[in-house]
């Protein structure tokens, strides 16, 4: 994901009201690649797994946020890889048996750290301990830029369409934008997308049914040969 715009969930209030504090401070985030799909992910992604969120770190805010008293307290959260539904031929990297994501934390203001807001993106799961989830991933070789700035290999997901609430082995139950909600009320809030993909089109549904939709997805290939191409350009390897 790259750069992220962050608006808060608060209704207008008269003038000569305080706006309430919002529970999720909600942002947007740019896809990594094409996502929604199924086509998006046999094209795009390495493996298709279920997690489990086990256990979350904190990262404590910087000097210069915690001077300013305005900033990002981050969060890695650990994920246990529970299933593989699918994987690409001929991926570099096997899918891993743990994952240790990098998830939205908490905004805070007037350097109240202990007050702080969570914080999520429209479309995406904050991905939060004790819940399951589907996630398309696709392993990223480590890239030096001309800068000389180094990141090292990785695992990423997708985007928005790619990471999908999956409790009780159900597409669409589940923890997203930091709510939990029910596969039938999912299923509903995305009946007037625009774009039907994965997570409105198999809503309610199990994991065979994400298989068989993967079996009978047919990649891009020039796509794929794309993406490569431009990975392989920014590699240190």
């Amino acid at each position: 994901m790259t750069g992220i715009a962050v608006t808060a969930l608060a209704a207008p209030a008269p003038e000569e009201q305080a706006a309430p504090e919002p529970s999720v401070l909600m942002g947007h985030g740019a896809d990594y690649l094409p996502s929604i799909t199924a086509d998006d992910w046999v094209t795009y992604a390495d493996h298709v797994i279920v997690v489990e969120a086990v256990s979350e770190e904190t990262i404590a805010p910087g000097a210069e946020e915690l001077e300013r008293g305005e900033g990002i307290i981050g969060r890695t959260v650990s994920l246990n890889v529970e299933d593989v539904l699918w994987s690409r031929e001929g991926a570099p990297v096997a899918a891993p048996a743990t994952w240790s994501f990098n998830a939205l934390g908490w905004h805070f203001t007037d350097g109240d750290t202990e007050g702080a807001v969570e914080m999520a993106l429209y479309g995406f799961p904050r991905v939060e301990v004790g819940h399951q989830y589907v996630m398309a991933i696709r392993w990223e070789a480590a890239v030096c830029d001309e800068d000389g700035e180094y990141t090292p290999a990785q695992w990423h997901g997708l985007g928005e369409g790619s990471e999908i609430p999956f409790d009780g082995g159900v597409l669409g139950n589940g923890e997203s934008e930091g709510a939990v909600e029910d596969a039938a009320a999912f299923a509903a809030a995305a009946e007037d997308l625009p774009d039907q993909g994965v997570e409105e089109l198999l809503a309610g549904e199990g994991a065979d049914a994400i298989v068989a939709a993967l079996e009978s997805a047919v990649p891009d290939a020039a796509a794929q040969a794309e993406a490569s191409e431009f990975s392989l350009m920014h590699s240190c390897v």
